[in-house]
């Protein structure tokens, strides 16, 4: 198919392929891709949206607000931000677990699976325990 054929989304500028291919566009150097790097955006402007809320609660303290309502908004935060961590784990082991065990199958070497398992499994655990 050529690129006269494609539809707008299906066409790509070589930087975009580079990017997709672990290769930094501005110095052509090799560069790591996590799981997240799709969803980026995403997890930006949900952070971005946490932190209007972090100063909303420091808002309603300097306005001395009822605390019930201070602590409803405090509970808030603490959910957007699980849900960002448990969609970050996901992707972590979507894409770097996954990638340190079939690169295990090419290359034979089960160390670098060890500890990408052992990453989640410690993130997990702190988790848990927030």
């Amino acid at each position: 198919m050529s690129t006269t054929d494609q539809s707008p989304a299906e066409t790509f500028t070589e930087a975009q392929l580079d990017s997709h291919a672990g290769i930094n566009p501005v110095t052509g150097d090799a560069q790591e891709n996590h799981g997240y790097t799709s969803d980026k955006d995403a997890y930006l402007r949900r952070l971005k949206r946490i932190e209007g809320q972090v100063r909303g609660i420091a808002r309603m303290i300097d306005e001395d607000k009822y605390c019930i309502d201070i602590l409803t908004q405090v509970s808030a935060i603490n959910k957007a931000l699980h849900a960002v961590s448990i969609g970050l784990l996901e992707e972590h082991i979507a894409h770097c677990v996954v990638g340190a065990a079939t690169e295990s199958q090419t290359t034979g070497e089960f160390e670098n699976i060890d500890a990408k398992v052992k990453e989640a499994s410690d993130a997990i655990s702190r988790l848990l325990r927030s």
